[in-house]
């Protein structure tokens, strides 16, 4: 089961959640030592090696009851400079989507307590967007340099997240996983560590309904 949605939706929070409440959960990023995208570098926790990834993948699948159903994020063929394997990306693919929905302002929340490192480091913040000038033009950038240089990290969080990342996701999701378009829906209105326990049994008690509402 592929858990998808924007980046910041929550994903990640979620998976946690499922493997605290019992399910089996393969965290690709976690295995990674990554958090899948441009500024997704784990302060002081290098990625291991690609044959070093893929023994972990396989000490991870082998442990799981193939009778049970596995809860993975929507990743891309790359997570940071490692690959996931082919065959693994392959059942991704054709596996049933849960889709988040997250207001806005929650993902920003989110994704600033996800990158307080780079918050903290304006500097890395500013070396780690500028490779997006050839997407976005230099007055975007300088306007994004401009917000990191003086602190303004929920405006920045929130248009990156408006001119580079949705659109981004919106497209690899669409070609990557089409059975996104028929994916279950959980509606967060809440990310905190409790309402994503709530949301998890709520998912695994009902995981043959057509969508999911918000648990109460």
């Amino acid at each position: 089961h592929v858990i998808c949605g924007l980046t910041g939706s929550g994903k990640s929070r979620l998976l946690a959640a499922l493997a605290a409440a019992g399910a089996q959960v393969l965290d690709l990023e976690r295995v990674a030592r990554h958090r899948g995208s441009l500024l997704g570098d784990l302060p002081d926790d290098p990625q291991p090696p690609q044959k070093l990834f893929e023994s972990a993948l396989y000490a991870a699948l082998s442990a799981f009851d193939v009778t049970r159903p596995v809860f993975v994020e929507s990743e891309s063929q790359r997570i940071g400079r490692l690959q996931v394997p082919g065959p693994l990306l392959i059942e991704m693919r054709r596996s049933p989507c849960i889709r988040l929905e997250t207001p806005l302002p929650l993902r920003v929340s989110m994704l600033e307590r996800d990158y307080a490192h780079l918050v903290g480091d304006r500097d890395l913040l500013h070396a780690r967007i500028a490779p997006l000038a050839r997407m976005h033009g230099k007055a975007t950038i300088a306007r994004w340099a401009e917000w990191a240089q003086t602190g303004a990290t929920a405006e920045l969080a929130a248009d990156l997240l408006k001119r580079h990342y949705d659109p981004l996701y919106g497209r690899a999701i669409q070609r990557n996983f089409p059975r996104h378009r028929t994916a279950r829906v959980i509606a967060l209105d809440d990310v905190s560590d409790a309402a994503m326990e709530r949301y998890a049994r709520a998912l695994l008690e009902t995981s043959h309904e057509p969508a999911l509402a918000p648990p109460a």
